[in-house]
């Protein structure tokens, strides 16, 4: 195309990608606000209605809900896996074990949202799922070495921690501002029996492909979330 016909769209070029970043930004931050308050349940239509775009630009901006998550959450990702950072430097590996558990349960409590992201995966969001997966290599370290120390009952598995982010997460999903310090009691009694000597023997823990399938269950739901009424 030759340079004249290039200059009546020049200067509107700019404004339309002002305006797009613009649009991003405000879908981010209405998102972090519905996803905290309602959950990943909440529906796409709903978040393009708290940030006052049209489900058109929703769409455009994040063609699928785990672009969304990925773009809202991966902050928070982050100070996840920084928790496991933090243990893994304490001197005491069942002080640091603990000290996990109650920063990575305090995350889910603070926000409905991400108590939802540790119990669900999205496969397409990338930076997302590497950085849990780098986490998750970081919390069997820590176990390992907790387990060293005699603190750590032999039978834990990291399949227990999962288990104890989905109790938590429903805890923290039924309670709300009712009962806001309802999950406190409940991590120290899941803390409590995680502790050596064992009291008595476990079932079998979950096979970690069936817990997965079931965190990709939790993800397919959230993203058919419904929008009735949300139009």
């Amino acid at each position: 195309m030759p340079p004249t016909a290039q200059r009546p769209d020049g200067p509107a070029a700019q404004p339309l990608r002002s305006d797009a970043e613009r649009n991003r930004e405000r879908i981010t931050v209405a998102a972090r606000k519905v996803f905290a308050r309602d959950g990943l349940g909440a529906s796409m239509a709903s978040v393009a209605r708290e940030a006052g775009v049209g489900i058109a630009t929703m769409f455009r901006r994040f063609p699928t809900k785990e672009e969304l998550v990925d773009a809202v959450f991966i902050d928070r990702m982050d100070a996840y896996a920084d928790a496991v950072a933090v243990a893994l430097e304490d001197p005491d590996p069942w002080h640091g074990f603990v000290g996990y558990i109650e920063a990575a349960c305090a995350m889910q409590a603070a926000d409905s949202g991400f108590a939802d992201v540790l119990t669900t995966t999205f496969p397409t969001a990338k930076a997302l799922e590497r950085r849990r997966n780098e986490a998750y290599e970081g919390m069997v370290e820590l176990i390992n070495r907790a387990k060293a120390t005699g603190r750590l009952r032999e039978d834990f598995d990291s399949s227990d921690l999962v288990l104890l982010h989905m109790a938590n997460a429903g805890v923290v999903n039924a309670t709300g501002d009712a009962a806001p310090d309802a999950w406190r009691r409940v991590v120290a009694l899941f803390i409590q029996s995680f502790e050596a000597p064992a009291r008595g023997t476990l079932p079998a823990s979950p096979e970690h492909d069936a817990l997965y399938r079931a965190m990709l269950r939790a993800g397919s739901a959230a993203d058919a979330a419904p929008d009735a009424g949300d139009n």
